[in-house]
């Protein structure tokens, strides 16, 4: 296996200080449906592969708190976040859009725009299926830098890649396509590790999930088979 850039990020506490935002925390606004959980699936593994913390509104069950409440909260710890905004056709039951990603998007910009001098220094990578469709349904936000990611998983991977690198520091695994070569090594083992975990990939939560990406960025950066790797040691929620 070919050596691995070992990340040298030192990780902050879960909780940033009162006053500020967690320089690691990546928060990800996007549809949590079936349809797009192969792309929720590649950004969170991306984001931790680079050595961040994905942050979203999944990472919770609390039924004490509304999800906008979550939400903000969370937008109040992140330095970074990830949005896709490409769902924009009606579903199939109500005939309508779903407007949270850009509800969502709009939350971080007010926060950037007015939450003081902590959260001015928020950066956020927007995604759309094409670079420029989104000047046809929400034209407010011309002059951000738009990502497409043309509905494939694999240029969404290359394009946050290329925004991951711009970010403060200048240690990184790697590019796009040595990104996805390790993805596909990550989905191959996958199943493998679900199954020592007495669960199947459908049944993952967010808590789960993360956690086997933790394990397997773990293992990458020290260099380990993770073929034949204990994976009985991996943390799940």
């Amino acid at each position: 296996m070919a050596a691995a850039v070992k990340p040298n990020r030192r990780r902050p506490s879960r909780k940033p200080k009162p006053g500020s935002t967690n320089e690691l925390d990546v928060f990800i606004n996007c549809p949590f449906d079936d349809a797009y959980q192969p792309f929720f699936d590649a950004i969170v593994w991306t984001v931790m592969r680079y050595g961040y913390r994905a942050r979203c509104a999944k990472e919770a069950d609390n039924s004490g708190r509304n999800r906008l409440q979550k939400i903000m909260g969370i937008i109040a710890e992140c330095r970074f976040a990830v949005h896709d905004i490409s769902r924009t056709e009606p579903d199939l039951v109500n005939q309508l859009p779903r407007f949270n990603m850009p509800l969502e998007l709009g939350l971080w910009l007010g926060a950037e725009t007015f939450g003081g001098e902590v959260h001015a220094e928020k950066q956020c990578c927007v995604f759309d299926v094409d670079q420029y469709r989104f000047q046809k349904f929400i034209s407010d936000i011309a002059g951000h830098d738009i990502h497409a990611h043309g509905g494939e998983v694999d240029r969404l991977i290359v394009e946050l890649t290329k925004w991951l690198r711009t970010l403060p520091g200048d240690d990184h695994p790697g590019g796009g396509e040595a990104m996805i070569a390790e993805y596909e090594i990550f989905r191959g083992v996958l199943p493998v590790i679900c199954q020592r975990k007495r669960l199947t990939v459908k049944e993952l939560t967010f808590g789960d999930f993360t956690g086997i990406v933790e394990w397997f960025v773990m293992a990458r950066t020290e260099e380990v088979d993770v073929d034949h790797a204990d994976a009985t040691a991996v943390p799940v929620a």
